[in-house]
């Protein structure tokens, strides 16, 4: 319904139609919009109205039936279009196959007046529609009357992350899924570790359950995140053959490398295919990304003559040790091809010293400078997504800038070393998260860290790369969007700060009396007492400088404000609360003489600690 004028509102009438002609805000930002008279109310009486038959479009409408609902918009019903007419203040959801031509797979159009309605021809675009509805009503219940055509400039709009040495708790991915989703990206890379059950040798942690990784997918697929795997290989594979050795590359002096697989051994390859099938079990993404990055990183193939022995030998006396390894990426290619899976890897190992060439169809993802340039692998048709050095946020070092890019009016052609002309052959691009200082920032950090980035991409991959004038324009505009609806406040300490006793629920207390103290990124401390120490994980072996060995001891250390290894995460549970370590996401444990350990939650019960306040 559009609201009658205010006494005296016909004086401003002009500003007022000046301001309602430009674009709601959004992000990303809606490049094309028509302003129409009036107004569109949501409000208690509205309904989400779709085609009884429509199966997609009901699937869409419950969703945000729950969305708006943990938005805090209220209980939306959502009605058959065949029960009547729709009413003022009504939500019109369509799939409307015909409209591909104009709106193609994941844009939409929606119309705002006296009611609102998306049309998408797609699930996947009418759902993107709801996600600019979402982002409407966080500015309020009215919206003003117009319509908009909405279409992706990518079909790759991504993150990747690394959970691939530390462990990344499950609800901050959760958190990262639907965010992403609310900005309209696609696609997540988790480079990870899933518990093996065909491989018990290789599971250190941190990994993953496959409950975990299918509640994820689950989510992913809920929201239209495509959640790709990718065990890196044959180079960074010490999570998995580190007490494998005759898998492991051997050098000339007999001495073998845990980090590198051996490509000429068939052992090897049926090992990584194997993996590439349990992965399988969980993950339901059309697509495999083996990495292949830095396989010789630190070294070269002079000191590995069996490679090039392997390369002659399969390719002829012109071959090159790199054609072994190119051999390798093009085996895991046909495997991946025959379980329906395309195949994905990072560019640099394209140095150009290979005469062998990689399958056609394989997505290069290009992050690093070398030899072989973006329109080299453009012009030679392997499609491409951007996911330059530019775009990274490295834990406890380099941050993407932000401000820069926007200012630069970056977008996804601009490649590390080389900008092309044309969109032709870019699939899109991404962030990507490194955890190469694992103790160098919390979870909660990096999500701060995060936040504009995320948005930022989400901007330049489906829309223009700088809708606002300015940086701080646009820094704007993604606060007055906020998080998804769902989305949950990780920094919040659920007890008051203060001094404790802690017992478990088996009556065992922890050492000493405890201060705990909310850190600035919404963790907790814990001080003895006694001491004035605080309890930390140091011990055990290292990796990314971050103890991960599970039984090792948490002990009384000198406090710091800025050792990330003092702070732990405080989760209400049932009885009480668990302790986790904030880097190692091992859980406090005690023992029946009040030792305390750190250990990963499938290997030993975590202590549910009962506080009792001084």
């Amino acid at each position: 319904m559009i609201a009658a004028p205010l006494p005296g509102a016909a004086a401003s009438a002009s500003a007022a139609s000046v301001a309602a002609a430009a674009p709601p805000v959004t992000v990303p930002a809606l490049s094309d919009w028509t302003p129409q008279e009036g107004s569109y109310s949501f409000g208690r009486h509205t309904r989400l109205v779709v085609d009884v038959h429509d199966k997609e479009a009901r699937d869409v409408a419950a969703t945000l039936a729950e969305d708006l609902r943990q938005a805090g918009h209220g209980a939306v019903p959502v009605a058959d279009s065949g029960q009547g007419a729709v009413r003022g203040g009504d939500v019109v959801v369509r799939v409307d196959p015909a409209r591909e031509g104009a709106l193609g797979k994941e844009g939409y159009a929606l119309t705002a007046g006296r009611t609102l309605t998306i049309t998408g021809a797609t699930e996947a675009g009418a759902f993107y529609g709801t996600r600019t509805l979402l982002q409407l009503l966080a500015g309020g219940h009215r919206i003003p009357a117009g319509r908009t055509v909405d279409v992706p400039q990518y079909a790759e709009r991504g993150v990747g992350v690394c959970a691939c040495y530390i462990h990344i708790t499950t609800q901050w991915l959760e958190n990262l899924v639907r965010d992403m989703a609310y900005h309209k990206l696609n696609q997540l890379l988790l480079e990870l570790k899933v518990k093996s059950d065909a491989h018990p040798e290789a599971n250190s942690w941190g990994y993953y359950t496959k409950d975990e990784i299918r509640r994820l997918v689950a989510l992913g697929e809920k929201y239209h995140v495509t959640i790709i795997p990718e065990i890196n290989s044959p180079g960074h594979m010490d999570p998995w053959i580190e007490n494998r050795p005759e898998l492991q590359l051997t050098d000339s002096d007999g001495k073998p490398q845990p980090s590198r697989l051996d490509v000429t051994s068939p052992e090897a390859f049926a090992y990584y295919t194997s993996l590439i099938d349990e992965y399988g079990e969980v993950f339901t993404a059309d697509s495999w990304h083996m990495g292949a990055d830095e396989y010789m990183l630190g070294s070269d193939f002079a000191k590995y003559p069996h490679v090039l022995e392997y390369a002659r030998k399969k390719y002829g006396p012109g071959a090159t040790p790199q054609d072994a390894f190119i051999d390798f990426v093009n085996r895991v290619h046909d495997y991946a091809a025959a379980k329906g899976k395309r195949l994905r890897i990072w560019n640099d190992g394209l140095t150009g010293d290979n005469t062998v060439p990689v399958e056609p169809g394989t997505t290069v993802e290009h992050w690093l400078n070398v030899r072989t340039k973006p329109s080299e692998l453009l012009a030679q048709g392997y499609p491409l997504l951007n996911a330059s050095y530019s775009l990274y946020l490295v834990r406890g070092g380099f941050h993407m800038n932000t401000k820069s890019l926007y200012e630069q009016r970056w977008d996804p052609r601009s490649f590390e070393g080389e900008k092309v002309a044309s969109r032709e052959g870019i699939t899109g691009a991404k962030i990507s998260l490194w955890p190469d200082n694992g103790r160098g920032e919390t979870e909660n950090e990096v999500a701060e860290a995060m936040d504009l980035p995320l948005r930022y991409v989400a901007q330049t991959t489906w829309g223009v790369p700088h809708p606002d004038a300015t940086y701080e324009a646009f820094a704007a505009r993604a606060k007055t969007v906020g998080h998804a609806p769902g989305h949950r406040d990780l920094t919040r300490l659920p007890v008051a700060e203060g001094t404790y006793t802690l017992r478990d629920t088996q009556g065992r207390a922890a050492p000493a009396d405890w201060r705990i103290s909310r850190t600035p990124d919404g963790y907790a401390t814990l001080t003895s007492a006694a001491t004035g120490r605080c309890a930390e994980t140091r011990s055990g072996k290292l990796t990314l400088n971050t103890p991960l060995q599970p039984g090792t001891p948490v002990t009384q250390e000198t406090c710091s404000a800025t050792n990330t290894l003092q702070r732990w995460q405080l989760t209400k549970v049932r009885g009480g609360y668990r302790l986790t370590n904030a880097i190692t996401q091992m859980a406090l444990h005690v023992t029946a003489d009040g030792r305390l350990l750190q250990y990963p939650a499938d290997q030993q019960p975590p202590a549910v600690w009962r506080l009792a306040a001084h």
